[in-house]
């Protein structure tokens, strides 16, 4: 009687120890849910309109609560969902990333190789040394809500140049830290 007393207590004990672990499974699934959905989320950079700042197959931690309580700033670092202007490619990465150079109201072009912000000479240390930046002849200026993004590879970077200025609401958040691979971890 005492074995038989004893085996249920040890089966109940069982099934609430399975039970105790799916919940541990089950909670933590969902906080990793709700932590890559409301904060950070990690993107591999798919190609080199970015370098030399980004590089193929970097990973970047991206702050996605940065533009509910701030504002986006010129020289931040920006994934954003790609413009239906970027063209209908299925295998293009549903996800760009590049540099914030124009705010709405900003008027921005280019000369003699240069980025021009608001009729000044914008510096650009991001920038390979001799690296020049054309396309933005004629001045353009940001429409309020929206924001002009360029590669940091000017040369080899589809943009706002072809795709125009995009909507602040398509940002998913601001690039913080590369952090991978391990001999590249830098803040941005």
């Amino acid at each position: 009687m005492l074995t038989l007393q004893r085996r249920r207590r040890d089966q109940r004990g069982s099934v609430r120890g399975l039970v105790e672990w799916v919940a541990i499974v089950v909670g933590a699934v969902l906080v990793a849910l709700l932590v890559k959905t409301y904060l950070v989320q990690a993107f591999r950079i798919p190609s080199s309109s970015m370098e030399q700042t980004l590089q193929v197959g970097d990973r970047v931690m991206v702050n996605k609560l940065s533009y509910r309580i701030g504002d986006v700033e010129p020289g931040d670092v920006v994934v954003f969902s790609r413009p239906e202007a970027a063209g209908t490619d299925p295998t293009a990465p549903e996800d760009l990333i590049k540099r914030v150079v124009g705010v709405g109201g900003d008027t921005i072009s280019t000369v003699d190789g240069r980025l021009v912000r608001n009729g000044a000479v914008v510096e650009e240390p991001y920038l390979q040394p001799g690296t020049q930046t054309v396309g933005i002849e004629q001045p353009v200026t940001v429409p309020e809500g929206q924001v002009w993004v360029m590669g940091d590879n000017r040369n080899n970077s589809s943009d706002s140049r072809v795709f125009g200025p995009i909507p602040e609401s398509t940002i998913v958040g601001r690039a913080e830290v590369v952090m991978w691979p391990p001999d590249r971890f830098s803040r941005l």
